[in-house]
Protein backbone atom coordinates (compact mmCIF):
# COMPACT_ATOMS: atom_id res chain seq x y z
CA UNK A 1 0.00 0.00 0.00
CA UNK A 2 1.28 3.45 -0.94
CA UNK A 3 2.09 5.82 1.90
CA UNK A 4 1.35 9.55 1.64
CA UNK A 5 2.35 12.66 3.55
CA UNK A 6 0.72 16.07 3.75
CA UNK A 7 2.24 18.84 1.60
CA UNK A 8 1.59 22.56 1.34
CA UNK A 9 1.73 24.82 -1.68
CA UNK A 10 4.60 27.28 -1.25
CA UNK A 11 3.73 29.10 -4.46
CA UNK A 12 4.13 29.47 -8.19
CA UNK A 13 7.08 30.98 -9.99
CA UNK A 14 8.65 31.08 -13.42
CA UNK A 15 11.79 28.98 -13.74
CA UNK A 16 14.59 30.67 -15.65
CA UNK A 17 16.01 30.42 -18.28
CA UNK A 18 13.28 28.12 -19.63
CA UNK A 19 10.54 30.61 -18.66
CA UNK A 20 8.49 27.59 -17.53
CA UNK A 21 6.10 28.04 -14.58
CA UNK A 22 6.44 25.67 -11.62
CA UNK A 23 4.43 25.10 -8.49
CA UNK A 24 6.53 24.37 -5.42
CA UNK A 25 5.16 22.15 -2.65
CA UNK A 26 6.79 21.24 0.66
CA UNK A 27 6.15 18.27 2.89
CA UNK A 28 4.67 19.53 6.16
CA UNK A 29 6.64 17.27 8.47
CA UNK A 30 9.85 17.05 6.49
CA UNK A 31 12.47 18.93 4.56
CA UNK A 32 11.67 17.92 0.99
CA UNK A 33 10.22 20.20 -1.65
CA UNK A 34 8.43 19.02 -4.77
CA UNK A 35 8.65 21.21 -7.88
CA UNK A 36 6.07 20.45 -10.57
CA UNK A 37 6.28 22.12 -13.95
CA UNK A 38 2.97 23.33 -15.37
CA UNK A 39 1.44 25.51 -18.04
CA UNK A 40 0.80 29.24 -17.83
CA UNK A 41 -2.98 28.89 -17.48
CA UNK A 42 -2.59 26.39 -14.64
CA UNK A 43 0.00 28.61 -12.93
CA UNK A 44 -2.41 31.52 -13.17
CA UNK A 45 -5.26 29.46 -11.70
CA UNK A 46 -3.13 28.51 -8.69
CA UNK A 47 -1.73 32.03 -8.25
CA UNK A 48 -5.25 33.53 -8.41
CA UNK A 49 -6.55 31.38 -5.57
CA UNK A 50 -3.42 31.91 -3.47
CA UNK A 51 -3.63 35.67 -3.88
CA UNK A 52 -7.42 35.66 -3.49
CA UNK A 53 -7.97 37.21 -6.91
CA UNK A 54 -11.54 36.91 -8.14
CA UNK A 55 -11.68 36.97 -11.95
CA UNK A 56 -14.70 38.65 -13.55
CA UNK A 57 -15.87 35.24 -14.84
CA UNK A 58 -15.16 31.89 -13.16
CA UNK A 59 -12.12 29.96 -14.26
CA UNK A 60 -12.57 26.26 -15.06
CA UNK A 61 -11.51 25.28 -11.54
CA UNK A 62 -13.99 27.74 -10.02
CA UNK A 63 -16.73 26.29 -12.21
CA UNK A 64 -15.85 22.73 -11.20
CA UNK A 65 -15.87 23.72 -7.52
CA UNK A 66 -19.33 25.30 -7.97
CA UNK A 67 -20.64 22.14 -9.63
CA UNK A 68 -19.29 20.00 -6.77
CA UNK A 69 -20.88 22.32 -4.22
CA UNK A 70 -24.23 22.39 -6.02
CA UNK A 71 -24.32 18.58 -6.16
CA UNK A 72 -23.15 18.30 -2.53
CA UNK A 73 -20.00 16.40 -3.44
CA UNK A 74 -17.04 17.02 -1.17
CA UNK A 75 -13.47 16.79 -2.39
CA UNK A 76 -11.94 14.87 0.50
CA UNK A 77 -8.30 15.05 -0.59
CA UNK A 78 -5.90 15.22 -3.48
CA UNK A 79 -3.10 12.70 -3.93
CA UNK A 80 -0.01 13.43 -5.97
CA UNK A 81 0.66 9.83 -6.87
CA UNK A 82 3.57 9.27 -9.20
CA UNK A 83 6.02 10.44 -11.83
CA UNK A 84 6.11 8.27 -14.92
CA UNK A 85 8.07 9.06 -18.09
CA UNK A 86 8.50 12.65 -16.90
CA UNK A 87 4.76 13.14 -16.31
CA UNK A 88 3.28 13.77 -12.85
CA UNK A 89 -0.01 12.11 -11.93
CA UNK A 90 -2.64 12.99 -9.34
CA UNK A 91 -5.92 11.68 -8.03
CA UNK A 92 -9.02 13.48 -6.75
CA UNK A 93 -10.61 11.64 -3.79
CA UNK A 94 -14.25 12.40 -3.11
CA UNK A 95 -16.19 11.81 0.11
CA UNK A 96 -18.45 9.32 -1.72
CA UNK A 97 -15.39 7.03 -2.20
CA UNK A 98 -15.10 7.91 -5.88
CA UNK A 99 -11.69 8.78 -7.32
CA UNK A 100 -10.76 10.52 -10.54
CA UNK A 101 -7.36 10.74 -12.18
CA UNK A 102 -6.23 14.33 -12.74
CA UNK A 103 -3.29 16.47 -13.70
CA UNK A 104 -1.48 17.66 -10.58
CA UNK A 105 -1.95 21.30 -11.56
CA UNK A 106 -5.73 20.88 -11.79
CA UNK A 107 -5.84 18.81 -8.61
CA UNK A 108 -3.81 21.41 -6.68
CA UNK A 109 -5.92 24.27 -7.99
CA UNK A 110 -9.14 22.51 -7.01
CA UNK A 111 -7.76 21.48 -3.60
CA UNK A 112 -6.85 25.09 -2.83
CA UNK A 113 -10.35 26.23 -3.78
CA UNK A 114 -11.91 23.46 -1.67
CA UNK A 115 -9.56 23.74 1.30
CA UNK A 116 -8.81 20.05 0.80
CA UNK A 117 -5.55 18.47 1.92
CA UNK A 118 -2.89 17.75 -0.67
CA UNK A 119 -0.96 14.54 -0.11
CA UNK A 120 2.16 13.35 -1.93
CA UNK A 121 3.25 9.74 -2.11
CA UNK A 122 6.49 9.05 -0.30
CA UNK A 123 7.69 7.27 -3.43
CA UNK A 124 7.08 10.43 -5.47
CA UNK A 125 8.93 12.56 -2.91
CA UNK A 126 11.80 10.04 -2.91
CA UNK A 127 11.97 10.21 -6.69
CA UNK A 128 11.33 13.88 -7.46
CA UNK A 129 11.65 15.68 -4.13
CA UNK A 130 14.47 18.09 -3.43
CA UNK A 131 15.92 18.37 0.04
CA UNK A 132 16.77 21.92 1.02
CA UNK A 133 19.21 22.11 3.93
CA UNK A 134 18.51 24.44 6.87
CA UNK A 135 21.02 27.03 5.65
CA UNK A 136 19.01 27.27 2.41
CA UNK A 137 15.88 28.39 4.28
CA UNK A 138 16.86 31.98 3.41
CA UNK A 139 16.44 31.04 -0.24
CA UNK A 140 12.94 29.73 0.48
CA UNK A 141 12.12 32.96 2.32
CA UNK A 142 13.34 34.98 -0.69
CA UNK A 143 11.15 32.78 -2.89
CA UNK A 144 8.15 33.53 -0.67
CA UNK A 145 8.94 37.26 -0.83
CA UNK A 146 9.14 36.97 -4.62
CA UNK A 147 5.69 35.34 -4.63
CA UNK A 148 4.29 38.20 -2.59
CA UNK A 149 5.49 40.68 -5.22
CA UNK A 150 4.18 39.02 -8.37
CA UNK A 151 0.72 39.20 -9.86
CA UNK A 152 -1.16 36.28 -11.43
CA UNK A 153 -1.22 38.28 -14.67
CA UNK A 154 2.59 37.89 -14.83
CA UNK A 155 1.98 34.29 -15.96
CA UNK A 156 -0.20 35.22 -18.91
CA UNK A 157 1.67 35.04 -22.18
Amino acid sequence: MTEYCLVEVIGVRVEMPSNQPIVLLKEIEGVRYLPIWLGSAEATAIAFVQQQVKPPRPLTHDLFKTVLDDFNIDLESVYLTKLEDGIFYAQLNFANSKTISARPSDAISLALRSNSPIMASLTLLDEAGIEIPDQAEDEVERFKEFLDQINPEDFLA
